[in-house]
């Protein structure tokens, strides 16, 4: 499992039109989801991402986690990040869980999140989402979980 974490200031997905998922400061969180991943690998991803610590302290130090910033957490499915990038031109996307157990994995992963936390919006799975995000820093970083 990967997750490519932002710290943002505002971040939203839009699918058709309308905003399924939005926050203010907080952390936009990417998931891929490989074959192997079950709940328990989810789980420590989460556990991961709300304790990784991101934010500024009163000293300026990357030293406080979004729960204790208050903030949102926005999770958006994305199997690109499990693409194979190391030959040819082109991405190879053997790496990504099928998506019809990749939909329920997520979905267990967004109801394990919101019994952590409360403030934990997502994305659609599987639609083409609109994906807007002021990436506050910019901060960045990719979380792996084998």
């Amino acid at each position: 499992m990967k997750a490519l974490i932002q710290r943002v200031s505002a971040a939203s997905v839009t699918v058709d039109g309308q905003i399924v998922g939005e926050i203010e400061q907080g952390i936009l969180a990417y998931i891929g989801l490989g074959p192997e991943d079950n709940i328990e690998t989810a789980k420590k991803m989460v556990d991961k991402i709300l304790t990784y610590r991101i934010f500024d302290n009163e000293a300026g130090k990357l030293d406080k986690n979004v729960q204790q910033v208050e903030g949102g957490l926005l999770l958006v499915s994305q199997f690109t990040l499990m693409a194979k990038t190391d030959k040819g031109r082109r991405p190879d996307f053997g790496g990504a869980m099928a998506p019809a157990q990749a939909s329920e994995l997520f979905e267990q992963m967004v109801a394990y999140a919101k019994q952590q936390y409360s403030k934990v919006e997502t994305g659609e799975f599987g639609a083409n989402m609109l994906v807007k995000a002021d990436n506050d820093g910019p901060l960045n970083f990719i979380l792996e979980i084998d």
